[in-house]
């Protein structure tokens, strides 16, 4: 994942195909209100907790939690510098955060907030899932080339799995395996979580830089955000079943599975919204107006509420990211 602000584009944007342009309004979604947090740093994934109504947002050197329906703070998770991440274990009442600038992970408790202890893990690690099947938490360290497999009972690493490249964001078919876009190789790699080992490495191109990754697990579909495009691959075979249009920018893909909705949020300011008609048939229906910067994304699919991080920026100096406007670090809410 691009931390901070690497995920944003420049102003000189390129056209969107006109297709795209025109499938807008037919979701119903929209910006239905912001969440502001005044404080410092900037920002990388958002989470949506299990079942606690509330939000988890990477902030710099900490994680800002925030009441889901009104934005108020309810925590902080202090400690985490440089976090990108956030994965929960319900069974065990435990969170974990990925922190990229200190190469571990944070452990805390999601009743009282409090920190539980720390795991040492590869360089950078970027983003965090878990995966129920295996009982694992995983991250995708960006600095390395490898994830770090942590046994969620123990909260030790009981694997470390190179991969073929910089990987992204990973996802799971709660059957075993694990799928993981290498942003620098333009591929997903396919791992056997439980030989802690690469089975398989599928191209996506015409994609490139893929990011963002979401999975249908009912379907076998996964959705991969690229450079504007978004492909839909075969999870058993690696095929490419179709390349959709989305804005520029995208550095984060949602599945909805109750309205079958795939969500790629774009920093050119938009977020795209594509329905899923069947395993084979994919539809572009929206890009809602969102803001500039705000390139990732969670959604809570039982409100079916889509949260973006985002904030105000200003041109850097020749060649540099635009910077983030000092007090602007905000939340959009989108829905219907």
């Amino acid at each position: 994942m691009k931390y901070f602000l690497s995920g944003f584009i420049t102003t000189a944007l390129l056209t969107i195909s006109t297709c795209l342009l025109n499938a807008q309004g037919t979701s119903g979604f929209h910006v239905a209100s912001t969440f502001h947090i005044a404080s410092s740093g900037g920002w990388d994934y958002i989470a949506v907790g299990p079942g606690n109504n509330r939000v988890y947002v990477s902030h710099g050197s900490q994680v800002n939690i925030l009441n889901e329906e009104n934005g108020d703070s309810v925590g902080i998770i202090p400690g985490t510098t440089g976090v990108h991440g956030i994965a929960f274990v319900p069974s065990t009442n435990k969170g974990y955060t990925s922190n990229g600038r200190l190469n571990n992970v944070t452990v805390f408790d999601l009743k009282t907030n409090q920190i539980i202890s720390q795991i040492a893990t590869g360089k950078n690690p970027d983003a965090i899932m878990y995966d129920d099947f295996s009982k694992k938490i995983i991250t995708c360290n960006g600095g390395s080339k490898d994830l770090s497999v942590i046994d969620a009972a123990t909260d030790k690493v009981v694997a470390t799995i190179p991969v073929s490249g910089k990987p992204e964001t990973a996802v799971s078919d709660d059957a075993g395996k694990i799928y993981v876009n290498i942003e620098d190789k333009n591929q997903i790699d396919v791992i056997d979580i439980a030989a802690s080992k690469v089975v398989a490495s599928w191209s996506i191109a015409p994609g490139d830089g893929p990011t963002g990754l979401a999975i249908d697990i009912k379907t076998k579909r996964l959705f991969a955000g690229c450079d504007k495009l978004l492909l839909v691959i075969n999870a058993e075979s690696g095929k490419i079943v179709d390349k959709l249009p989305i804005a520029n920018g995208c550095d984060g893909v949602a599945f909805d599975n109750g309205l079958k909705y795939v969500f790629a949020s774009c920093g050119e300011g938009k977020l795209s919204i594509i329905e899923e008609s069947s395993a084979d048939k994919f539809t572009v229906i929206d890009n809602v107006e969102t803001k500039r910067s705000a390139r990732t994304i969670a959604i809570d699919e039982t409100t079916h509420q889509v949260f973006l991080p985002a904030a105000d920026t200003q041109p850097g100096a020749a060649g540099e990211r635009p910077h983030m406007v000092p007090g602007t670090f905000q939340i959009l809410v989108v829905k219907k």
